[in-house]
């Protein structure tokens, strides 16, 4: 990945946050047809240091399990992302030299990965998955609602994965780059847009710009 310096995030911390907020990462493999990429769910865990671990599970049919020690893999997590118009740019009115961009946030997560067929580990993951995803809810699912025989059925079809992350690397391109009334005129308009996707960009460029992040 193409990381200038002024983009470059490399807190821990930070990263660990955006994988959790989005949690649903590309895992990149190669196999014999070429590079294959598969979109799954993980959990992020802070040990080992200095990285951390990833967890998730595939289906039993998904051959990515069966060729993991082929390699060195690739997970990334896409954060918050939107276009930027130039005519949103102070800048504009004075000069005119201003073109598009697109801001987002990213992590790349570099290791190898290893299959979990335990049970016991499968059944443990499964509900904690669930814990994390449902909690909030006005009637949270937890996996003792469905019958036991069916669970069961279901943990037999999936095999977890797990990878000790060796590289992590963000890249945090949020208009640090420009003047700082065209990144204030930036979060204005982004928030004007009343999007969801609007608005947690520009409350990232908030936490950026403001010395939160």
């Amino acid at each position: 990945m193409y990381l200038p310096n002024t983009f470059e995030e490399n807190r821990v911390e930070v990263l660990h946050e955006l994988i959790r907020t989005y949690p649903l990462g590309t895992l990149v493999t190669l196999n014999d047809d070429g590079l294959q990429a598969n979109h799954i769910p993980f959990e992020v865990q802070r040990e080992p240091e200095p990285f951390g671990t990833l967890y998730a599970h595939v289906a039993r049919a998904n051959p990515v399990w069966r060729e993991l020690s082929r390699n060195h893999v690739l997970v990334i997590f896409q954060g918050p992302q939107a276009y930027i118009s130039p005519s949103w740019y102070r800048t504009k009115k004075e000069t005119g030299m201003v073109v598009p961009t697109w801001n987002y946030a990213v992590v790349h997560a570099h290791g190898h990965l290893e299959p979990i067929e335990d049970p016991v580990w499968l059944r443990a993951f499964v509900e904690k998955l669930t814990r994390t995803h449902e909690r909030g809810r006005a009637e949270p699912w937890n996996i003792s609602d469905a019958p036991r025989q069916y669970i069961d059925k279901q943990l037999n079809g999936i095999v977890g994965l797990k990878l000790t992350i060796r590289r992590l690397v963000g890249k945090w391109k949020l208009s640090q780059n420009r003047p700082a009334q065209d990144r204030e005129s930036v979060i204005g308009a982004l928030l004007a847009q009343g999007t969801e996707s609007s608005r947690a960009m520009a409350e990232a460029m908030e936490k950026v710009h403001n010395g939160i992040e």
